[in-house]
């Protein structure tokens, strides 16, 4: 059998950089990093590490700034810092299975803020409204939008802050693709930074392609909220890595390339799949991302979890059904980021072609 090519990823990441790129942007860092402290390091992150984070916001200081192992961590440690049994969470769908299934080992009470194709990916506001209850304590969102690439409409993102203030609702965003985008003018800003209320999520991994640095943050102008976390971190990992905190920082400090990067080769690999779908409207509908590293396309014929598990077996290609996001459509994950999606692309037309 031909080896497997994964279309989806175990996470849905660019092609990661590897060591040497580091050294590549400034040789004077690899004399500073064979001196690097391996002790444990402050529990909040190096104060160097959240200035560069913070420059990633506008508004947002050092001291809004605590890190993580990662995203999970952060997910984990804000559904116990701000949630108790029996609140209420609405979360928006299509998601990340922790961004629900956390707040209900806790006890709380989940809705699901379905986003659908038929409207573009596009959450309906008014929905949200109605799912709003005396004992709703949080609101989450992800943009842009994994698994659709789906990027919230300015007037939209700004409608929903308003009215997360409005009801004393604390915003959880989501924005480990912001920064992904493939046209920057699209670019919202960071519900922290327009939100006092708000939390926003960030990680090395997904935009930056970065995952082995296991480097995540939450920024936030909420002190109660940050308190809570930056304390319940003493009781997880305490600290972070202080390799990865240092090559976190030179990587954060040269984002620009990262990003460029990134986009770049999402794009190359954007236009080949707008040709494939263009090419087999009878099979598949595309919804096109306006962000991030995957697409959300629905197999018209047939059962998706078949097809999937069929297609790897016959053509060693990995797809993601959307019945692991929990939903019972017939989606599936698109993974864009690798530069061997050309050679998966050609096994994938075999495929269809030997399956007609």
């Amino acid at each position: 059998m031909n080896s497997i090519l994964n279309l989806y990823y175990v996470r849905p990441i660019v092609k990661p950089c590897q060591f040497r790129n580091y050294w590549q942007w400034k040789k004077v860092q690899q004399k500073k990093f064979q001196n690097v402290w391996l002790g444990y390091t402050e529990s909040l992150g190096s104060p160097s590490l959240r200035n560069e984070i913070a420059k990633i916001y506008s508004k947002i200081n050092v001291e809004d700034i605590v890190t993580f192992a990662g995203a999970e961590e952060a997910i984990y440690l804000f559904m116990h810092a701000a949630l108790t049994k029996n609140d209420h969470v609405i979360v928006h769908t299509p998601h990340y299975q922790s961004l629900s299934e956390v707040a209900k080992s806790i006890g709380c009470e989940v809705s699901n803020w379905q986003a659908r194709e038929e409207n573009g990916w596009r959450l309906d506001l008014d929905e949200l409204k109605n799912q709003i209850q005396h004992n709703t304590k949080a609101i989450i969102i992800n943009t842009p939008h994994n698994p659709t690439g789906y990027l919230m409409s300015r007037a939209d993102f700004e409608a929903l802050n308003q009215l997360a203030q409005e009801k004393n609702i604390l915003l959880f965003s989501d924005e480990v693709y912001r920064e992904s985008e493939y046209d920057p003018t699209q670019r919202l800003p960071a519900a922290c930074d327009v939100n006092e209320n708000a939390v926003s999520l960030g990680v090395t991994s997904k935009t930056y392609g970065l995952a082995g640095l296991r480097i995540g943050w939450v920024a936030t102008k909420n002190k109660k909220i940050y308190d809570a976390m930056a304390s319940l971190k003493d009781y997880t990992t305490i600290c972070n890595s202080a390799p990865s905190e240092f090559l976190a920082e030179v990587a954060l400090r040269h984002r620009g390339k990262l990003i460029a990067r990134n986009v770049g080769i999402i794009k190359s690999n954007l236009e080949i799949m707008d040709e494939f779908f263009t090419k087999h409207t009878s099979l598949f509908t595309w919804t096109r991302p306006q962000a991030g590293s995957m697409g959300f396309p629905k197999l018209l014929k047939g059962n998706i979890d078949e097809f999937c598990d069929d297609l790897v077996k016959k053509a060693g290609i990995l797809l993601l059904p959307a019945s692991m996001y929990g939903e019972s459509s017939n989606h599936f994950r698109l993974g864009l980021g690798r530069k061997n999606l050309p050679q998966a692309v050609e096994r994938l037309e075999e495929y269809l072609l030997s399956n007609a």
